[in-house]
């Protein structure tokens, strides 16, 4: 583990919604001022979205760095882990965020929107994952939280593509953490409910009602309450929690 309060922390998918949050929660201060994590986050295409990162919360006094790649390659992601270590002097947190949507029935769905969503949610986990893996289990220190899905619990109709992917995060998230649970190293899920982001906001009046009333708290959820969560798994608070699946979801799904 390093000896340092400051974290240091890699997170894909770091531009938008969840991941712009996470970026945010993990760089900013403690209960006793101390900036959490510095950060290297992912991201695929926005570079005007990543230079407003850098600049906004890199100005608060962590270091920030942004790697631009195709998060469904296997040798970015060799490649990108060892650049971001290097920046940051090592690697004690890993996110696996980065995930992409291509909804249509089962029956009119592509194999290209199949195979897109099962390369970018579920095999970036992997790739980055084993990537990180051998500089956690040396220094017998890490955290590694994945962003699943209460779709990949209970299904969607529609996304038979991206539940898939999902649950298999899930199904990865305990098989890894009981390999490397005797490194120091925890592996948890996050399963975010419906959050307000981009893609909630395009729901129509009648649409917002229908899941309103799925949702014990009759609220939709906000980036902001599953950056927490993750920053939860990410402290030394969590050192006895691994291979569970957290879902933030307003108990959509209890």
């Amino acid at each position: 583990m390093s000896t340092v309060s400051r974290k240091k922390a890699i997170i894909t998918g770091g531009t938008r919604g969840i991941g712009k949050a996470i970026v945010k929660e993990l760089a900013s201060p403690n209960e006793n001022g101390i900036i959490f994590s510095d950060i290297a986050f992912i991201y695929g295409s926005c570079d005007e979205c990543a230079e407003e990162i850098i600049k906004t919360v890199g100005s608060s006094d962590a270091n920030v760095f942004a790697f631009k790649a195709d998060v469904s390659s296997y040798s970015d992601a060799q490649s990108i882990v060892e650049k971001a270590v290097s920046k940051l002097g090592g690697v004690d947190i890993l996110v696996n965020n980065a995930g992409i949507t291509r909804d249509n029935l089962l029956l009119r769905m592509s194999e290209e929107e199949f195979d897109a969503v099962i390369r970018v949610n579920l095999k970036s986990v992997f790739n980055y994952t084993k990537a990180v893996l051998k500089h956690m289990i040396q220094q017998k220190y890490g955290r590694i939280i994945n962003i699943a899905s209460v779709v990949g619990l209970i299904g969607n109709a529609g996304q038979a593509n991206y539940a898939a992917s999902k649950a298999g995060i899930i199904g990865f998230t305990k098989a890894t953490a009981r390999e490397v649970a005797s490194r120091g190293i925890t592996v948890n899920a996050v399963a975010p409910g419906f959050i307000e982001t981009d893609m909630t906001s395009k729901l129509n009046e009648k649409q917002r009602e229908t899941l309103l009333s799925n949702i014990p708290l009759k609220r939709l959820g906000t980036p902001e309450d599953v950056a927490k969560t993750v920053k939860f798994l990410s402290s030394n608070q969590a050192s006895y929690i691994t291979g569970q699946v957290i879902a933030v979801d307003g108990g959509m799904t209890m």
